[in-house]
């Protein structure tokens, strides 16, 4: 399954490219054939050229991985139509913003982007949407398959005795680390200012002076206002409710919305288009600033909690609920849990308390890398998942160094891998299978290679 996730990712814009990367004298032709679809050389030039732009490491031939990796995709997205399995915009809109955001980040601009693909955006968008629902489809009928086995701890302990010693696998360092985090007071002087300076600009879009898409680029603190404050395509339930209910209310693209207060701050909406139950809205977002003073105000109250926890007047854990304004660790005694990160495959520590150092914000894992166990540090200034800078004391529950896999140690991290390998199993017994129920046939001059499946006609 991870196999499968990666190299989506990496040639998701097979269908983008509008340019012809193979050369002008080379005669497209099919290579494989899969059921009723076909892959043309064409496809897998699009998306070598594609791999190797993007710097995507090919193990193997990619004549060979590329088109093998296209026909799996294939038979899955022909069991997902039997199955019926369908996928939610709310599961692929979030996505797709999200790789559009990455590519013209790395582009530069909208207009490199579409100059690159040789596409206007919602063209882009559009395909990109067909390839994540397509990814989602797959996904679903792999977990489908994969969704009986089962792993014991007799199945761990025969995973661990059968790999010889110096070949175990080494697990990193991790920790889990408690949290206290105290939001300094905003004055009324300074959210009063933002809503004027959000009136102002709402009388120079509605008089002509400006358009919102320059106001946006030049004041608005959204990260799609490089993009003039376009957000792309959403549904309803993908956002936040005080921010969705006004978006959805505009009919008049002429119109600027009210004022509206999120946990992220005060924005302004303009409509762009509504398309069925998606709506695509500029937005102009002023986060309001904390006050050197109220920063220091807090900074000085946590210090003085934390020199009561530690003086034994109270405990750390005990505090949490009474003192925290986090909502994630509140309830958890403080604990953080590892989310992973984006564009990551899901690995074992993933709704855990364990991180590695990296996948701490910066700000923890600057503080916990000189800290003991039991430690509870000074307050610190922190950027939490809201972009808002708040105070923050920690507590290092533990920490287990870098080593050799142990069982007693990392049963978990070993039955994730004795997990994977028996998925692994079943989805190949499954691909085995559906390769001979369905109609298949490579391309003589394709057929030399070292598929990874052995089933393939190649004979």
């Amino acid at each position: 399954m991870r196999y499968f996730g990666s190299f989506l990712t990496a040639v998701i814009f097979i269908v983008l490219c509008g340019k012809t990367y193979a050369q002008d004298n080379v005669i497209d032709e099919v290579i494989w054939v899969v059921g009723d679809d076909v892959i043309l050389r064409s496809d897998v030039e699009k998306a070598r050229l594609e791999m190797m732009a993007y710097r995507e490491q090919i193990e193997g031939d990619p004549y060979c991985v590329i088109p093998e990796n296209m026909a799996i995709q294939k038979l899955y997205l022909h069991q997902a139509k039997l199955d019926s399995i369908e996928v939610t915009d709310s599961q692929v809109y979030p996505f797709v913003e999200h790789r559009i955001n990455f590519f013209i980040n790395n582009l530069g601009s909208k207009e490199k982007l579409e100059e690159y693909f040789g596409k206007p955006l919602n063209a882009i968008r559009e395909e990109l949407r067909k390839s994540a629902r397509e990814e989602n489809m797959m996904s679903m009928v792999q977990k489908s398959i994969v969704k009986k086995v089962k792993v014991t701890p007799t199945d761990v302990r025969a995973f661990y005795n059968r790999i010889p010693q110096d070949s175990l696998p080494f697990i990193p360092t991790t920790v889990e680390v408690e949290i206290i985090t105290q939001e300094p007071r905003v004055a009324v002087e300074e959210i009063d200012d933002i809503k004027q300076r959000l009136r102002d600009f709402t009388e120079q879009i509605t008089s002509g002076k400006r358009e919102f898409s320059t106001l946006a680029r030049m004041y608005s603190e959204h990260e799609s206002a490089k993009h003039g404050g376009e957000m792309g395509f959403y549904s309803k339930t993908s956002l936040l409710p005080e921010f969705a209910t006004v978006a959805f209310e505009l009919n008049d693209p002429k119109k600027v919305s009210r004022i509206v207060e999120t946990e992220y701050g005060f924005h302004l909406i303009q409509l762009i288009e509504k398309r069925g139950d998606r709506i695509n809205v500029r937005q102009i977002l002023l986060k309001p600033r904390v006050s050197k003073e109220d920063l220091s105000a807090t900074t000085l109250k946590l210090d003085s909690i934390r020199n009561d926890i530690a003086s034994g007047k109270y405990q750390f854990e005990d505090s949490v609920l009474y003192i925290s304004h986090d909502r994630d660790t509140r309830n958890n005694k403080g604990l953080m849990v590892n989310t992973g990160k984006p564009d990551q495959m899901p690995h074992e520590r993933v709704g855990t308390s364990r991180f590695e150092m990296e996948e701490l914000p910066p700000e923890v894992a600057k503080v916990v890398n000189t800290m003991q166990v039991g430690d509870i540090s000074r307050a610190f200034t922190y950027i939490n998942s809201k972009q808002r800078e708040v105070i923050a004391i920690v507590k290092l529950k533990s920490r287990i160094m870098g080593h050799k896999a142990s069982l007693s140690d990392d049963y978990q991290a070993l039955r994730t891998m004795v997990e994977q390998e028996k998925q692994a199993e079943v989805l190949k017994k499954w691909l085995d299978k559906k390769i001979q129920d369905t109609y298949i046939r490579i391309n003589d001059n394709w057929k030399n290679c070292d598929f990874q499946m052995q089933a393939w006609p190649t004979n």
